[in-house]
């Protein structure tokens, strides 16, 4: 086969692949094309090494990671090059393509994925509790109304594991009438339910008492009233995500923690880190967090090995001492 022969046939396959995640995974056109650059880059990379992407080997592949981690590319994006790449091998081999799937034990260059900034339980108390004491300006509405909107949402990150972008763009009609959780669509206008613990819930009907006080005057009202966290000057009408990460900020200099340890994402992982090592399931975990891969959740299990180890040692009958040695 020719290298213009091997250079159509990866072309026919890549177009394959992207037409199938674009009809049967409803991918955005912009993960479209990310993915496109990436089996691109893998496509030269193979190519130049006398291999067609589509044939290529569990070794070449792993050479291609380690060029790209040579090259300096930043973790995330060698994750996503590494997806892009597994996902591609997993649609051959599921139409019948390929008979194996070459990226099956295929890992990142760098080693081990990073694990995920967090703070400990007792920063997080620190960090809520300073939030209602941070005070506004005459034209927030003052510092008890400041003081309310920080504490609801540093307990609503905490307590929920949001995004920065679910959180502020909330509409009122996410709150059921029950009161026991938020209605949320996350990523890909997926909906789920998050549970809200008990302070949460005085928090943010704490803040229901005040929230009108941050709606605009004139023609804007109208819009701004429709959001939960609303803005007297975004354009969508609701808090911007500029906003939160400097009310985040405020908590963290105000509970003596260095601002750029804390953001509402961070916040996420602490959520998440913190119920692994209390023993959530890692299964409700990915429901609450909206991760459309169990992958993407097993970051946080790292947290759980020492519990896990406790427990091996603890019940499994081999790790217990023989009755004669007692």
């Amino acid at each position: 086969m020719t290298g213009g022969a091997k250079g159509g046939s990866t072309a026919i396959a890549v177009e394959a692949f992207l037409e199938m995640m674009a009809v049967e995974r409803g991918a955005a056109p912009k993960t479209l094309e990310a993915y496109r650059t990436d089996l691109a880059d893998a496509a030269g990379f193979t190519r130049a090494r006398g291999s067609a992407l589509e044939d290529a080997s569990e070794a070449l592949l792993a050479d291609w990671l380690q060029d790209l981690a040579r090259r300096g590319l930043a973790v995330a994006s060698l994750r996503r090059r590494r997806s892009a790449i597994r996902q591609f091998f997993q649609f051959r081999l599921g139409e019948g393509l390929r008979a194996d799937d070459p990226t099956r034990h295929l890992d990142m260059a760098q080693g081990a994925r990073p694990l995920p900034r967090t703070l400990s339980v007792e920063e997080v108390r620190a960090l809520i509790a300073a939030a209602r004491t941070l005070a506004g300006t005459a034209d927030e509405g003052g510092p008890s109304l400041a003081g309310r909107r920080a504490h609801v949402l540093l307990e609503l990150l905490y307590s929920t594991g949001l995004r920065a972008s679910e959180l502020v763009s909330l509409p009122l009609a996410a709150l059921p009438r029950a009161g026991e959780g938020l209605v949320v669509r996350g990523k890909g206008g997926r909906e789920r339910m998050v549970v809200l613990r008990p302070q949460a819930r005085e928090a943010l009907t704490a803040w229901l008492e005040v929230r009108e006080a941050w709606l605009p005057d004139g023609p804007r009202r109208a819009n701004a009233s429709k959001w939960l966290f609303p803005s007297r000057t975004s354009a969508p009408g609701h808090m911007s995500r500029r906003m939160l990460q400097e009310i985040v900020e405020a908590a963290a200099r105000a509970a003596d923690l260095a601002p750029e340890r804390v953001s509402p994402h961070v916040l996420r992982h602490a959520f998440a880190t913190h119920l692994v090592a209390n023993g959530a399931d890692l299964r409700a975990v990915q429901t609450l967090l909206g991760h459309a891969d169990i992958a993407t959740t097993q970051i946080y299990t790292h947290v759980a090995e020492d519990r896990l180890g406790r427990v091996v040692a603890e019940h499994h009958p081999l790790a217990r001492k023989p009755l004669a040695d007692q």
